[in-house]
């Protein structure tokens, strides 16, 4: 069985936040091949879950405002997404921070605009294999 998983982006400029073996969650981002991360994140199936519910909320939200939402409430968060709405969709402005240290290099990158009826089915699928 494939582990949990969600992927947003393009093949130019992505985000994937994975579950490794279990308990293990990695965070992988590519821009252009030019600046990639990949590291490993200490987070619960539980965190992991409650982002996607949180996701999910605020993309269902009639406003469509901007949001912002991270995988873990603590210092300690590898992954904060911003979302501008843009048209039908979300463009996403991700904050990554390896091992939520701060004392490591930030990576900041911008996703284009993705549809919100795409969105709302990558975080569904996500929670649905989470929760299964």
């Amino acid at each position: 069985m494939e582990e949990p998983r969600i992927r947003l982006g393009s093949d130019d400029v992505w985000l994937e936040l994975a579950r490794n073996d279990g308990e293990s969650w990695q965070v992988t981002a590519d821009w252009c091949s030019w600046l990639t991360a990949d590291f490993a994140a200490d987070l619960s199936v539980a965190e992991v879950v409650d982002f996607a519910v949180r996701m999910l909320s605020h993309l269902r939200a009639p406003s469509g405002g901007r949001f912002s939402a991270a995988v873990t409430p603590g210092r300690n968060n590898p992954l904060r997404l911003t979302a501008e709405p843009v048209g039908d969709g979300f463009a996403f402005f991700v904050r990554l921070t390896p091992n939520g240290d701060d004392d490591v290099c930030h990576l900041q990158m911008e996703i284009d605009p993705i549809a919100t009826s795409e969105l709302c089915e990558a975080f569904r699928a996500l929670h649905a294999a989470l929760v299964a």
